[in-house]
């Protein structure tokens, strides 16, 4: 048995037997190995949540509105855009770039804004931190999200345009697209400015408040009111005599947008359920359309801005001096670009070469629900992309079954829409349809207009549909 001294000028320490000297290397090059992972730092959410918000406000206030480029961050923080790259992609910078980035926009670097990743192994593939894994996309993406993408020439339009006197702002296109998530954008940007924001959703109401005109209206007052905490006053100010609309102007001006001098933003979302009841919908929304009209004479209803949310192209009859879809400022939410798929895919950790963005927004039309799905499972190591981008689409069909079976009972409850719809995904060519069929399947994501030409807005959706 071999006797080994290993001496030093702070200790002496005998080892027996050979590979142990080499197992005391190895743990020596293993904690140098785990010094050095430690010496950077990452962004928390709450941190980034911080500088992009501060970076939002000086956008606004200093750049009229306008998103700061790349190259604008560089000559303001006095960093590389590389390293700018590795701050926003949550990568490992050190602490004094976190520092100039904070400092270049008046915030003080916290605790709480990073943190020292934790030692991980070594593997083929790339880990989130825990306080950035994503959540299962449904519904609003939260207002901290790193996970949000951002469409900057639309939000800057409509920053700058909710701050005018009876704004109307109209956001139009297919669910789950992202349009909540940017009218909740625009209330908060608006809250920053010290406005008051209420957020709507005409799902919100039971069937029965859809019956006649004077029980909806009720019911929108109500709600507007609930949700600036305000007593309900509506037998106080609704009078018979003058009818629903009338009390309805007249709840709205003495008690609603009387009881503060600050503007009102009234986020209106789903508004297309209207779409159902022609003539409901033909008095609600004429009634908006006064209301903006109104703002060019008379002080108390320039401090209304009304944000509308919709799914789908209107398709009842509105006179063209009624309606709201005419008026205002429209906002097309688009499909996302490869850029922003690339951008996302990243933030999931996950790196994706030019082909196969192309490929997966082929697969869902880069829709940004459906993105975000392949993400989340690609990022769970449920399914790899190259299963999704599969021939037999088994994989992509698994990972999104509850959605197209969704989908698929949306699609039954309306024959004719079945009908119109498998006309489009059996034919090469654009298919035309009458014009109400195209716009309902539209709204649904089903399909991509042109005029009233409709083709196949994916190809998930033409294979699914086209065997079932």
């Amino acid at each position: 048995m071999a006797l080994v001294m290993l001496r030093s000028p702070h200790f002496t320490l005998n080892l027996v037997c050979g590979d142990i000297i080499e197992d005391y290397w190895t743990i020596r090059q293993m904690n140098q190995k785990r010094f050095r992972r430690k010496r950077g730092v990452v962004l928390t959410s709450e941190g980034l949540a911080r500088f992009q918000e501060a970076k939002s406000d000086a956008e606004f206030e200093e750049n009229s509105g306008k998103r700061y480029t790349l190259e604008d961050l560089s000559n303001r923080t006095g960093l590389a855009i590389d390293t700018l790259m590795k701050v926003f992609h949550k990568d490992k910078v050190d602490k004094q770039t976190l520092h100039c980035c904070f400092r270049s926009f008046n915030l003080v670097l916290e605790e709480s804004d990073y943190y020292h990743p934790q030692e991980v192994e070594e593997s083929n593939s790339t880990q989130v931190p825990l306080n950035h894994k994503p959540e299962f996309p449904e519904g609003q993406v939260p207002l901290d999200s790193i996970f949000y993408v951002e469409q900057p020439l639309i939000e800057s339009e409509c920053y700058k345009a909710i701050l005018q006197p009876g704004a109307l702002l109209r956001i139009k296109a297919p669910r789950r697209m992202g349009k909540t998530s940017l009218m909740a954008r625009i209330l908060h940007q608006a809250t920053k400015s010290n406005y008051r924001s209420v957020p709507l959703s005409l799902q919100y109401a039971e069937r029965g408040v859809f019956q006649n005109l004077d029980k909806f209206l009720q019911w929108f007052c109500a709600s507007v009111g609930l949700g600036l905490q305000l007593p309900n006053e509506i037998e106080h100010y609704w009078d018979d005599l003058f009818g629903s609309k009338i009390s309805c102007k007249i709840y709205f001006e003495k008690h609603l947008l009387a009881r503060t001098e600050q503007p009102l933003v009234l986020g209106l979302d789903d508004v297309d359920q209207l779409f159902q009841y022609p003539e409901l919908a033909d008095e609600f929304f004429g009634l908006l359309r006064t209301w903006h009209e109104e703002a060019k004479n008379r002080d108390i209803w320039k401090r209304l801005r009304l944000v509308v949310v919709h799914s789908t192209e209107v398709y009842i009859p509105l006179s063209v001096n009624k309606s709201p879809f005419n008026v205002g400022i429209p906002i097309e939410m688009p499909p996302f670009t490869n850029e922003q798929v690339q951008d996302l895919a990243k933030r999931h950790g996950l790196d994706f070469s030019e082909q196969q963005v192309e490929q997966l927004i082929a697969l869902v039309g880069g829709n940004a629900y459906l993105v975000r799905v392949a993400l989340y499972h690609i990022w769970r190591k449920e399914v790899t992309l190259e299963q999704l981008l599969g021939k037999s689409f088994s994989s992509a069909i698994e990972i999104y079954r509850d959605h197209l079976q969704q989908q698929s009972w949306n699609l039954q409850q309306y024959p004719e829409l079945v009908r119109a719809f498998n006309k489009v995904i059996t034919t090469s060519k654009p298919v035309e349809l009458d014009l109400v069929q195209a716009f309902k399947l539209q709204s649904m994501g089903l399909v991509y207009l042109q005029g009233n030409q409709a083709r196949p807005s994916c190809q998930l959706y033409t294979q699914y549909f086209r065997h079932l």
